[in-house]
This record gives structure tokens, sequence and C-alpha cells, in this order.
């Protein structure tokens, strides 16, 4: 009966660490699909406020939710997953975790987070034209590369969740 509840658990942690690593998954590839895309047709000054005015609604607690959940659910699943000694799980589940904690947690914090905080504090209205544009181009090439790394392995990360319940379930 302690198996049966221990795996229902588990389970359970599985299913809320796959919904909240889909949901970043999702944001981060809605958001490569369309807002980067929108944003990259606009002059400077307009890309810049627009990025500013971003960063500062993103930063609420439905992101936070599925960003720092993550990070939190993950490794309670791998946990959880090695204390019931299901390998293929528990190798999915580290895989997904590590990946997740590098290559999305650490990329956003060291990465998009720094120029973000850069952009916040560049004083658009007393910049210069020349300023402005040269803001942009320290700010968007590198935010987008960083992105799109963060994009993939959130992706790279759910998936390896999915599969892990898929193979907690044979």
């Amino acid at each position: 009966m302690e198996n049966s509840m221990t795996l229902n658990l588990l389970q359970a942690v599985q299913l809320i660490t796959v919904l909240l690593t889909g949901l970043l998954a999702g944001l981060f590839y809605g958001y490569s699909c369309s807002v980067i895309n929108g944003l990259g047709n606009l002059q400077d000054i307009i890309y810049l406020q627009s990025f500013q005015s971003i960063n500062k609604v993103i930063q609420n607690q439905y992101f936070f939710i599925s960003f720092i959940g993550s990070l939190l659910m993950l490794p309670l699943s791998t946990w959880l997953s090695y204390k019931n000694f299901n390998p293929a799980t528990f190798y999915l589940l580290l895989s997904a975790t590590l990946i997740y904690v590098i290559a999305v947690f650490a990329v956003t914090i060291f990465g998009n987070v720094p120029l973000n905080n850069h952009l916040e504090k560049f004083n658009i209205s007393n910049a210069t034209t020349n300023e402005i544009a040269a803001m942009r181009k320290a700010f968007e090439k590198p935010w987008n590369l960083y992105h799109t790394i963060r994009t993939v392995a959130a992706n790279i990360s759910f998936s390896l969740a999915i599969l892990s319940l898929v193979k907690q379930r044979l």
C-alpha cells in the first residue's frame, strides 16, 4: 500500500512538473514566434520603450509560478523517481532538471536578466538617436540569442518530463 501511495505521489508531482515546464516552454515559444518578430520591426526608440514595458509586466505571479515552480518541481520529481528506483524515469527527469537549471534558469538569470536590468536603467527620453540605436544594438542580438537558448532548452526539458511520465506508466 505504501509503495502505491508513493507511486501516486510521484505521478502527481510529475503531472505538476509537466504542467509547469509546459507552461514556461509555451510562453518562451510563443514569445519567439510572435513578440520578438513584432518588436524587431519597430523603430529603435519604440523597440526599447516596448521592451522596457514588457520587462516590467512579465514579472508577475503567473510567470514566477511556472519559472520558479519548474525549478522546484523538476528536482523533486527526480528525487522521488530515484527514491522509487525507476531508472528510466529517473534519468529522463535528471536530464530535464539539468537542462532546465543550466540552459533555462541560469541563462535567464545570467544572460537575459542583466540585459533587462541594463535596459531598465537606460533613460530613453534623455538619450540621443545614436545612443538609442547603440543601446538597441547592444541589447537585441544577445537578448534574442539567450532567449533562443532558453526556449529550446525549456522545450527539451518539457519533452523529457512528458517522456518520464509515459515511462512511469509503462
